[in-house]
């Protein structure tokens, strides 16, 4: 079906107040009134005109109407989304004479046939307010002890000119004990307002971690690089190694290669099944700034002149 921007027919701004809007239609009511006017679209015009001005004179009409936001596209067809009428409710009598049968197929997509705002019959709208979606970053700590966390939020409201503001408002969040990252916490009627006896949406937060200095997440595993020197890798050792909740004593066993990887398991993030953590090992070799760095390298290039680095390559 066609589309219609109210708007544009109104010729109005997307954040015209109720009283630039009311003036808006008096004077083009009064160019395109069939009785007056000369154009031979006056009538169209006129019709177009009480469809836009029924829907923008009313605050929950208009809030309903603007929900579709992204979808307006002038001059393309128009689908209204799947579920664009769940949780909408339409009550009252209907208009009489002249206003049902006037609107167009895209008015009644939106609030169903025969709903109309002027005639002897008064009608009312009732929808669920929106559900919000933002992103909280948390600690992975956090994930492993569970915390709270306050947020900021804003909330569009229509102020007494009808201009839609910005205010905000805090809320204590709980970070849940084996949170994961990309998992949403939901937050019961912190969503946008409900249209007339509406209930509020819901705001589903979605949880990311801040980057770590040492420690990287994926799903419920927590890896860390460990650094080795050669001797420790080669004859073996015990180091101390941190994990996001303590710092354990990890037994290195001897001939251990770089990239090598040695589990805790149960160690990762919490949970039903906890994840596992993994030490990734990196063996680190001391800069040769000496004389006597470089001929302790001379012998060990002479001790081990049977080792072939590249033996895999060939070479």
């Amino acid at each position: 079906m066609e589309f219609k921007d109210y708007y544009k027919i109104m010729g109005v701004a997307r954040d015209a107040t109720q009283d630039e809007i009311k003036r808006a239609y008096r004077q083009l009511a009064r160019k395109y009134h069939p009785d007056v006017s000369k154009d031979p679209e006056a009538e169209i015009r006129f019709k177009e005109l009480g469809e836009a001005y029924a829907v923008l004179k009313d605050l929950e009409k208009r809030a309903a109407y603007d929900r579709l936001g992204a979808n307006w596209q002038a001059g393309q067809d128009f689908r209204p989304p799947p579920d664009w009428n769940a949780g909408f409710e339409f009550s009252g009598d209907g208009a009489n004479g002249r206003g049902a049968e006037d609107f167009s197929d895209f008015f009644e997509s939106l609030y169903g046939r025969g709903f109309a705002g002027a005639g002897r019959g008064q009608r009312e709208f009732h929808a669920r307010g929106e559900d919000r979606h933002a992103q909280i970053m948390v600690d992975l700590a956090d994930a492993y002890s569970g915390a709270t966390r306050v947020i900021t939020l804003g909330t569009p409201e229509v102020d007494t000119n009808g201009r839609v503001t910005m205010r905000s408002h805090q809320l204590n969040v709980t970070i849940p004990r084996g949170v994961r990252a990309g998992q949403h916490i939901r937050l019961t009627g912190q969503g946008a307002p409900g249209i007339g006896q509406g209930k509020a949406g819901d705001l589903y937060l979605e949880v990311a971690f801040n980057p770590h200095a040492h420690f990287r997440v994926e799903q419920r595993d927590v890896f860390l690089d460990l650094s080795l020197a050669p001797w420790e890798a080669a004859l073996g050792a015990t180091v101390s190694v941190p994990t996001p909740d303590a710092t354990v004593d990890l037994k290195i066993p001897p001939n251990s290669k770089s990239g090598g990887k040695l589990r805790l398991k149960g160690r990762g993030i919490p949970g039903n099944t906890p994840g596992d953590f993994y030490v990734v090992l990196q063996v680190v070799l001391p800069v040769a700034e000496s004389e006597a760095d470089k001929a302790f390298y001379a012998s060990m290039a002479e001790q081990f002149k049977s080792f072939k680095p590249r033996s895999r390559l060939g070479a």
